[in-house]
């Protein structure tokens, strides 16, 4: 069997691990030993102990991967995935990293490397599902609804996360980009809140957030592109009064003698509070809209996600529908399916028919299910 490599064993990267394990060889790379513990006595399966923030660990540990899956908080992601591509490697990745990924493209075509990025539920599949769309008629619209929350929500908060909480605050913190008639807009996150109802949850909340990241660099030609995050109503209250008083900040301050960053403090406080404990019940919903003419008629297409904790597997939503497109992803990459050399954002995956059906179908076969419909305009 060939040999997968998998750093992080977080929610997400267990979801990925557990998909893969019965048909490749899998090691599992994580600082915390008691993540690992839980993947012990599973076939197939090893774990390893090791600090990848080190740039000579990550390189020891992969020496012998047919293919590496990064799922590193997203503060470590670019390293990461640098010095992946530096031995060489083939990487699917969902660190989510803040840098420009593209800025390794040459790196990874000089490496002979296929990196897929950003290789998620959003981005990730709504990027593949636009992907699908380029060149099959004129898209003057992209717009993606998203949002994974508690079943029960318990306020203030009205949510809890499946990724490292830093990696959450920095949504509410980092600016927004979209496009809104050909020019690039950039506008603070959390603004322009407006209310949506989106079956079969009812009422939520949706504001800009910046999570089109390469659409805005590989899509020059669509006018409009847009990605919106999705809260229970009242959310933006509280994170607007946090981020408002500066605990969302990562500018250190001084505390009577210590050099403290008001993030770090942030982070460490809301963890406990939104931490999805053991069995909790929670969903992801997503709506794609594509918009353009095609046969001189306005069309749209809609895809619409709607997904919940899987109780026989024990997997959150989040982690599932993050998941599962990254293991599709890998599936393709590991069969020579996908094998374009360079940095390539999942929009790139969405261009082949076959490729595109593969996913939907591996996803469905898990029971993510995206439902299209189609209406003239």
């Amino acid at each position: 069997m060939e040999n997968i490599v998998v750093l992080g064993a977080g929610l997400v990267g267990k979801a990925i691990i557990l998909d893969l394990y019965k048909s490749y060889n899998i090691l599992v790379i994580d600082i915390d030993k008691n993540k690992l513990s839980k993947l012990d006595k599973i076939p197939n399966i090893e774990t390893l102990v090791t600090d990848l923030a080190v740039d000579t660990n990550i390189r020891k540990v992969i020496k012998n991967a047919d293919l590496v899956i990064g799922a590193v908080p997203g503060f470590m992601g670019f390293n990461m995935l640098k010095n992946v591509i530096e031995a060489g490697k083939n990487i699917v990745d969902i660190s989510f990293f803040p840098e420009d990924p593209f800025k390794l493209d040459i790196l990874a075509k000089d490496n002979n490397v296929t990196a897929v990025v950003d290789c998620g539920v959003c981005p990730g599949m709504g990027n593949i599902i636009l992907g699908r769309y380029i060149g099959k008629f004129d898209i003057n619209s992209y717009k993606c609804l998203v949002g994974g929350l508690p079943q029960n929500p318990v306020k203030p908060w009205g949510y809890k996360a499946v990724f490292s909480p830093i990696d959450v605050i920095e949504e509410y913190t980092r600016p927004a980009r979209f496009k809104e008639h050909g020019q690039i807009v950039t506008k603070p996150a959390l603004s322009d809140a407006e209310f949506v109802n989106l079956d079969p949850v009812g009422t939520l909340e949706e504001w800009n957030s910046d999570g089109l990241r390469s659409l805005l660099d590989t899509m020059p030609h669509i006018p409009n592109l847009l990605e919106k995050t999705l809260r229970y109503p009242g959310t933006i209250e509280y994170l607007n009064v946090l981020r408002e008083l500066g605990y969302f900040s990562d500018v250190e301050i001084d505390v009577k003698g210590n050099k403290v960053r008001p993030i770090d403090l942030t982070a460490e406080l809301l963890f406990p509070k939104w931490k999805l404990e053991k069995g909790e019940k929670e969903f992801t919903i997503m709506q794609v809209i594509i918009e353009g003419k095609q046969n001189n008629k306005q069309i749209k297409y809609v895809y619409d996600l709607y997904d919940e904790y899987n109780k026989a597997s024990d997997t959150f939503s989040m982690a599932r529908t993050t998941g599962y497109t990254c293991t599709a992803a890998a599936e393709l990459v590991l069969k020579g399916s996908f094998n374009e050399k360079g940095v390539n954002p999942p929009e790139y995956l969405g261009k082949s028919e076959n490729n595109f059906r593969f996913m939907l179908q591996y996803l469905a076969e898990r029971g993510v299910i995206y439902r299209k419909r189609t209406e003239d305009q």
